[in-house]
């Protein structure tokens, strides 16, 4: 009875204490698409990509509803950073929705014009930016004081303020309706209440490195079930001291120590079973306190990340290649700093393509084979096997009219039409691709579905092509394995090595496109097709995370054009359309919603970038 009574009480007083509007929310999740196509075309860093914010504590005054029902201590707020423009995840603010839209679309637009905020210069660095973004964007002065007005309003009928925090207050809304004429805040007890038109300083300050005991293998973490759980917000961390030390001296009676049977080396300290509910504590938390533990929950996956021994890997064409790689802050390339191995199958024997996939590459090889090059008949050569009949009349008449040429070309000849073009895909082989795609297939059995029903298309229509696929495990150990070169035939011999590909590693995708860039550049043909298959982001152990990542692989795409080499991406990861387009551009990727579609659409999507008709 006590609780039912408590959780009534909890309910009435947050719901009389409630901020904001929230039959009138949007969210990002709507509004994303619509605020990343306008940060674009507003000049907006084109490398960011616009992401939740997290909810942060406030020390701001709270009336005495906020303080029964404890709340108004956390505010999602907006602010950029070097990898993301973060916004609140929903928006409340006003009473109407079109307004709460206006305000994601208002905060994108000053963050285009926007670098960081810092702390100390929070007031005249908003104002000066509010200045900035109408004076770059005109059309936006009515949506601008069109929503401070509204937000003044609102602030103006909230609780009664104290003195001292209702001048700091009107001063703030001052600097709302006439932006650059408020030099500083009124000092006053605690914050002032959050802006929701104005960006925030960063939400964390850069943790200094610690060294954890098993720092040389610094994986992510896992839930011990293959299953990576990504949160939406991004949460704030901070470094605490392990309260669980056990380098200390420990002193006892001998006597005590009764028998070896009853001594039971057990940690009784940590818990190896998966709470429920750890997920939902971890959004719930204001901060992720990190330490340098030895014993970590990711240390139960370690081992198979490890590379396997010398006998039982694939075996190493070479000692490998080393290539640059970007370095996106200091805007430079880092002079052989990543090393490729070629890598060739150690037991992949030669086998059928597989029965099930027969019915499909016989219809495909059917419509390519239409499209290899037809011979043509080359008339009025000067040498050749049959007589242009054509070609010695009208020789005949020119001899008449006394006009005739010194050496008629009065022959013609056979001769084969060649499609002047080469292609090399390359497949992404990550730790990720062990995923399930459906119910019954994992995504590397995708891949290599599409792998041999794109070779069985690209033999039958003749065209010179090649395959490799790619892992990585830090930058000194990019695998580069061989499927099928350009000097190779299609045969059972390249099936067997499709069906032996295995999930590796990593996703350092800027070696492996150096890499591949390298093998076209000496095909010498008029068009080079690079295709990639991947199932998300490019990352790895090391540095080559989150911007970084990102950087190099687009930096790697840029030389692959400026080669003469056309970068194009097939992918099934649903967030794509945040990241690709900085990558490849628009119009030079394919997103597929549903994986089982990719091994039909992979040839149809080839005549298309080749310009070909099927």
């Amino acid at each position: 009875m006590e609780e039912a009574v408590g959780i009534r009480w909890h309910r009435l007083i947050t719901r009389l204490a409630g901020n904001g509007y929230p039959q009138a929310k949007v969210t990002l999740e709507d509004e994303g698409p619509r605020l990343a196509m306008v940060f674009r075309a507003l000049s907006g860093d084109p490398g960011l990509t616009i992401k939740a914010s997290t909810e942060r504590s406030m020390k701001t005054w709270r009336p005495l509803a906020h303080r029964l029902a404890g709340t108004g201590r956390r505010h999602a707020l907006a602010w950029r950073e070097a990898e993301a423009l973060r916004v609140p995840d929903s928006l409340a603010v006003f009473p109407e929705p079109d307004m709460n839209r206006d305000l994601y679309l208002w905060l994108t637009a000053m963050a285009s014009q926007a670098d960081s905020v810092s702390e100390g210069d929070w007031l005249q660095a908003n104002q000066q930016l509010v200045l900035n973004t109408l004076a770059a964007y005109p059309g936006l002065n009515s949506l601008y004081y069109e929503l401070a007005r509204a937000l003044v309003e609102i602030r103006r009928q909230s609780a009664r303020l104290p003195a001292v925090q209702a001048e700091r207050e009107a001063a703030l809304q001052r600097a709302l309706l006439s932006p650059g004429s408020q030099p500083a805040l009124p000092a006053a007890p605690g914050e002032p209440a959050p802006v929701p038109l104005w960006l925030y300083p960063l939400a964390e300050e850069s943790l200094p490195r610690l060294p954890a005991a098993n720092d040389s293998d610094n994986d992510g973490e896992s839930n011990g079930q293959g299953r990576i759980r990504q949160s939406k917000q991004r949460k704030q961390g901070r470094y605490v001291d392990d309260n669980q030390q056990r380098n200390g001296m420990m002193i006892f009676r001998l006597e005590s120590l009764f028998s070896w049977s009853e001594f039971v080396p057990v940690d009784r300290c940590e818990d190896d079973s998966d709470d429920e509910d750890t997920e939902q504590i971890a959004e719930d938390l204001d901060y992720l306190s990190l330490s340098s533990s030895p014993s970590t929950s990711a240390s139960r996956i370690k081992l198979d990340m490890d590379l396997p021994s010398a006998s039982e890997d694939d075996i190493p064409l070479t000692d490998g290649c080393l290539f640059p790689e970007w370095d996106w802050k200091k805007q430079q390339l880092r002079d052989n700093h990543c090393r490729v191995i070629p890598m060739l199958p150690r037991d992949a024997e030669p086998a059928p393509l597989p029965e099930r996939l027969r019915p499909l590459a016989n219809n495909l090889r059917q419509r390519f084979e239409g499209l290899r090059p037809q011979r043509i008949w080359e008339k009025r050569q000067p040498t050749g096997t049959l007589l242009d009949l054509d070609a010695c009349l009208h020789y005949a008449a020119d001899r008449r009219r006394g006009s005739a040429s010194a050496q008629p070309a009065l022959w013609r000849r056979e001769a084969a039409r060649h499609r002047d073009l080469a292609c090399l895909v390359l497949a992404d082989l990550s730790l990720s691709t062990e995923a399930w795609a459906d119910d019954t297939h994992q995504v590397i059995d995708v891949i290599r579905d599409s792998l041999h029903l794109l070779g069985e298309a690209l033999d039958a229509g003749q065209d010179d092509f090649a395959m490799y696929g790619f892992s990585s495990r830090r930058r000194d150990h990019v695998r580069f394995n061989l499927i099928k070169n350009f000097a190779e035939s299609w045969g059972e011999a390249i099936h067997g090595r499709i069906q032996n590909l295995k999930p590796g590693y990593y996703t350092r995708m800027g070696g492996a496109i150096r890499q591949a860039t390298e093998i076209l550049k000496d095909k010498p043909a008029e068009q080079r097709l690079l295709l990639l298959l991947t199932d998300g982001k490019p990352n790895d152990l090391d540095v080559y995370e989150g911007r970084y990542g990102m950087e190099d692989t687009r930096q790697a795409l840029l030389e692959a054009r400026k080669a003469g080499i056309q970068p194009f991406c097939v992918t099934i990861d649903q967030q794509a359309a945040d990241y690709l387009p900085y990558l490849f551009g628009q119009q030079r990727y394919q997103l597929i919603r549903q994986a089982a579609e990719l091994p039909s659409l992979l040839p149809r999507l080839y005549l298309l970038l080749t310009g070909r008709t099927p």
